[in-house]
C-alpha cells in the first residue's frame, strides 16, 4: 500500500507542467508563440507582406500622431489609390502568366482623353461613354495580345511600343491640354459616395452593413477552404493559427468599417474595387481559366503538352489588362475632373511593383490577386504615410526603390530556401 502511494507521488507532475501551477499559462502562450512562428515561417510568401503592411501602418500611425488612420485620411487613400489597385489586379494576372505590360499607364492617360473628349466636347450620355471607353480598352489589350500571343513578339517589345503610342495619342487627342469637367455621374466613380440611408446613428448604416456581410463572408470562405484542403488531405494551418487569422481578419475589417462609417460611409470605387477582387480571386483559385494562367506561367512546355492553349490564354489575358486599364482611366479621370496629357505617369511601374511586392514571381507562376492589393496598399500607406511627414518626392521614391527591391530580393531568398 505505502508502495502504491509512493509510485503515485513521484509520478506527479511538478508544479506548472500541467498548466494548473503558475507556470501553465507561461507554457501555453510560449507554446502558441512557437506554433505562430512555425507557421509563419511555413507560409512566409503568403503572411510576410500583410505583416509588413501592419507594421507599416502602426508605424506611420505613430510617426504622424495618428492622423493616418483618420478617418478622413483613410477614406482619401481609398481613393487616392483606387487606380494602382485596378492595374495591379489586372498586372498580377499579366506576370503570373510570364509576361509584363509597359503600356498600361500610358493606355491610362488615352482612355481617360477619350472619354473627355466623348463627354465634354460631343455630349454624348456618360453611361454611353463609359461603355465606350471599356470597349476602347478591350481593343487595345486585344491588339496587343495578339502581337504578342499569336505573332511572338516579347511581350516587353509590344508593351513599350504601345506606351510611346498611347502617349502620343493622348497627346493628339487633347491637344497637349487638360479637358474638362466631367458630368457628374461619372465624377462620383471617383469621387462618389454610397448614399446613406435609414435613421440616424452617427455612423454610415450603409457601410455598416456592407462591413458585417463582408465579416460573414469572409470567414465562411475562409472555413470552407480549410475543409477542403482537410478533405483532400493538404496540409492545413494549425487550429490555433488559424483562428488567430480569423480574428486579426475579422478586427482588420471592422476597424476599416468603423472608419468609414464614421466619415461619409464607403467611397464607390471601393464596392467596385471589392466586386474585382471577389470576382477576379474566384478565377484564379477555381477557375479551370485560372489554373492555365498559373500552368502558362509556371512551365509552358509542360502545360502546353497538359493541353493548355496557351496563345488563347495569353491574348485573353491582356484583353482583360486592356480593359482594367480603361476602368482605372475612367477612374483617374473623374477623379481629377479632368483628362490631362501628363496622366498615368508611372501607373505602369506602380502597377509592377505592387505586384512584386505583394509576392509575384520574376519566372511568373506565383501570385494572388490579393497580394497584388496589399502591395499596392503598402506603396499607398507608404506615399500616404510620408506626405503626412512632409517627406520630400526625391526621398520617396529613394524609400519606394528599396521595398521593392526588398520584395523582389525576398523572393529570390524564399526560393533557394525552398530549394535548398
Amino acid at each position: 500500500m505505502s508502495t502504491d502511494v509512493t509510485d503515485k507521488v513521484s509520478a506527479a507532475p511538478p508544479p506548472g507542467k500541467d498548466g494548473s501551477g503558475g507556470g501553465g499559462l507561461a507554457h501555453l502562450v510560449l507554446d502558441l508563440v512557437q506554433l505562430v512562428l512555425g507557421g509563419l515561417r511555413r507560409n512566409m510568401r503568403q503572411y510576410g507582406m500583410l505583416i509588413a503592411l501592419g507594421l507599416i501602418v502602426v508605424l506611420f500611425q505613430v510617426w504622424t500622431g495618428g492622423d493616418l488612420l483618420l478617418p478622413r485620411n483613410v477614406s482619401n487613400l481609398v481613393l487616392q489609390n483606387s487606380y494602382i489597385l485596378i492595374l495591379a489586379i489586372g498586372m498580377m494576372l499579366v506576370i503570373i502568366a510570364g509576361h509584363i505590360d509597359l503600356s498600361v499607364g500610358s493606355l491610362t492617360a488615352f482612355v481617360g482623353a477619350f472619354a473627355a473628349v466623348l463627354t465634354v466636347s460631343h455630349g454624348v450620355a456618360w453611361p454611353v461613354a463609359l461603355v465606350l471607353c471599356l470597349l476602347m480598352g478591350a481593343v487595345a489589350g486585344a491588339v496587343q495580345g495578339v502581337l504578342i500571343a499569336y505573332f511572338g513578339i516579347p511581350s516587353f517589345i509590344v508593351t513599350l511600343a504601345g506606351m510611346l503610342l498611347f502617349r502620343g495619342l493622348t497627346e493628339i487627342l487633347l491637344k497637349g491640354q487638360t479637358l474638362g469637367p466631367f458630368p457628374n455621374g461619372l465624377q462620383k466613380l471617383g469621387n462618389g459616395f454610397l448614399p446613406a440611408v435609414g435613421p440616424n446613428t452617427n455612423y454610415h448604416n450603409i457601410t455598416l452593413l456592407l462591413g458585417l456581410v463582408l465579416i460573414v463572408a469572409v470567414v465562411w470562405q475562409e472555413v470552407r477552404d480549410r475543409r477542403r484542403q482537410a478533405e483532400f488531405s493538404l496540409e492545413v494551418v494549425p487550429r490555433n493559427l488559424f483562428l488567430l487569422k480569423l480574428v486579426a481578419i475579422v478586427a482588420a475589417i471592422l476597424a476599416l468599417t468603423m472608419l468609414l462609417a464614421s466619415y461619409n460611409g464607403a467611397p464607390i470605387i471601393l464596392i467596385v474595387l471589392g466586386v474585382l477582387v471577389v470576382g477576379y480571386g474566384y478565377v484564379m483559385r477555381n477557375a479551370v481559366f485560372g489554373r492555365h494562367i498559373y500552368a502558362i506561367g509556371g512551365n509552358l512546355p509542360a502545360a502546353k503538352l497538359s493541353g493548355v492553349k496557351d496563345k488563347k490564354v495569353t491574348f485573353y489575358v491582356f484583353l482583360n489588362m486592356g480593359v482594367l486599364a480603361a476602368l482605372a482611366g475612367l477612374v483617374v479621370a473623374s477623379r481629377l475632373n479632368a483628362a490631362s496629357p501628363k496622366a498615368g505617369l508611372n501607373f505602369e511601374l506602380e502597377a509592377i511593383a505592387s505586384s512584386f511586392i505583394g509576392g509575384a514571381s520574376m519566372s511568373g507562376g506565383v501570385g494572388t490577386v490579393l497580394g497584388a492589393i496589399i502591395g499596392g496598399l503598402v506603396l499607398g500607406v507608404l506615399n500616404n504615410g510620408m506626405n503626412l511627414l512632409g517627406v520630400g518626392t526625391d526621398w520617396q521614391q529613394v524609400i519606394k526603390g528599396l521595398a521593392l527591391l526588398a520584395a523582389v530580393g525576398f523572393d529570390v531568398w524564399n526560393k533557394r530556401k525552398s530549394g535548398s
